[in-house]
Parts: C-alpha cells; sequence; structure tokens
C-alpha cells in the first residue's frame, strides 16, 4: 500500500473513531461528554481534574487486555487494522473530553482539527508551527482564531503524515502490505508514557485555569 492509501486510511480511521468518541457509539465505553461529566464531579481545580482523567487512561492504556476487549468490537472498511483503530479511539475519546473539560464545542471542525493534532504529542507544536500558527500560551484560542479551511486541510494532512509514519516504524501498519494483527497485540504502540504525552499536550492546549 502508497503512503497516499495509508493515509486515506488513517483519515478515515480519525473520521470514524472522532465519530465514535462524540456519540459513544462502541458498545460498553463511555462517549467523551460522559467521561468529562464524570471527571468533573471530582473535587479539585480544573487542571487536577484533567490530571486524574489522564493518570486514569494511562492505566487503561498499559492494560492489554482493554485494548483486546476493544479490538474484538471494532471492524473497518479500510486497511488498517483494528488494534490500531482501537488505539486511535482510545487517544481522541481522551483528547475530546479534555478539550469539553476546558469547554469547547467538539462538534466545532476547529476544535477537532486541535484534537487530532494532540495525537502528535510532543510534535505537536511543530505541526502547528509549520501551518504558520504561532504557538505560545492559550494556545487553543491562539490557534481556533488562525484556523481556516486551508489551514485544517494542512494539519489534517500532517497529523495523518505522522500517525502513519508511526504506526509503520512499530510494525503495526506495512505500507507495503496490510496484515491484521492478532491476539490483541499493540506492540508497544500504546502504553503509559504515550498515553500521558498525549494527554499531557491535551491538557495544554485545551485547559486554560483563570
Amino acid at each position: 500500500m502508497s503512503m497516499e492509501n495509508g493515509l486515506e486510511s488513517i483519515s478515515k480511521v480519525l473520521e470514524w473513531a472522532y465519530e465514535k468518541a462524540v456519540t459513544g457509539g462502541i458498545p460498553g465505553t463511555d462517549s467523551a461528554y460522559e467521561m468529562a461529566d464524570e471527571y468533573m464531579k471530582q473535587e479539585g481545580t480544573l487542571t487536577d481534574r484533567v490530571n486524574s482523567l489522564i493518570r486514569w487512561q494511562n492505566a487503561k492504556c498499559a492494560t492489554s487486555g482493554f485494548i483486546t476487549g476493544l479490538g474484538g468490537l471494532i471492524t473497518l472498511p479500510v486497511t488498517v487494522p483494528a488494534n490500531v483503530s482501537s488505539v486511535i479511539y482510545i487517544q481522541l475519546r481522551m483528547i475530546a473530553a479534555i478539550a469539553i473539560m476546558g469547554g469547547h464545542d467538539i462538534k466545532d471542525d476547529k476544535v477537532k482539527t486541535l484534537v487530532f493534532a494532540c495525537l502528535c504529542g510532543n510534535s505537536m507544536v511543530d505541526v502547528l508551527k509549520d501551518v504558520g500558527i504561532q504557538v505560545g500560551k492559550k494556545l487553543a484560542e491562539q490557534a481556533l482564531k488562525n484556523l481556516s479551511y486551508e489551514v485544517i486541510k494542512k494539519i489534517n494532512a500532517a497529523v495523518g503524515f505522522r500517525l502513519v509514519t508511526k504506526f509503520s516504524q512499530a510494525g503495526l501498519v506495512n505500507l507495503s502490505k496490510v496484515i491484521p494483527l492478532v491476539g490483541g497485540m499493540v506492540s508497544g504502540t500504546i502504553d503509559g508514557i504515550s498515553c500521558n504525552i498525549i494527554g499531557n499536550a491535551a491538557r495544554d492546549t485545551f485547559i486554560q485555569e483563570s
């Protein structure tokens, strides 16, 4: 499979996973709204609550049984292994929940693009800088003001390229021949460290304490 086809497949998975995260369409899992509501009920500052959500997600990400269970539920009409789809779904739902906790409308295309960008973790700043967005404090506020349709397309393309590259290097997506994985193995692609990095990127993007 060519890089172009890989990008197309990842794009479809991103759209699918985001829709499921928003609607709660996967049996046995909460929507991003329900997750956000649960953690907003906890004590502490907004940042404390978001950090609690990230810690919980880290623990789940490190539990292979959790990923395996999701993998059995996820089928897609694209050549991307179910495990990769599960990873993207889990992480997008976490980011979207954090965005909601920060008061953002995740049904807005601009917010959705920033959620996708958070999947790049530490590379998110580089992605935004590459499309001309100045990065500093109040990242979401600054970025949302500058997200034209053309910029959204550029960010989404950059995110897709980085994800295809990441999963290919991890052996989860072979661009010459995609073979679905079995047994719920994720080769360390999703673990506490990667989830924590992505969660922190989402917190720094969407959460602004007054």
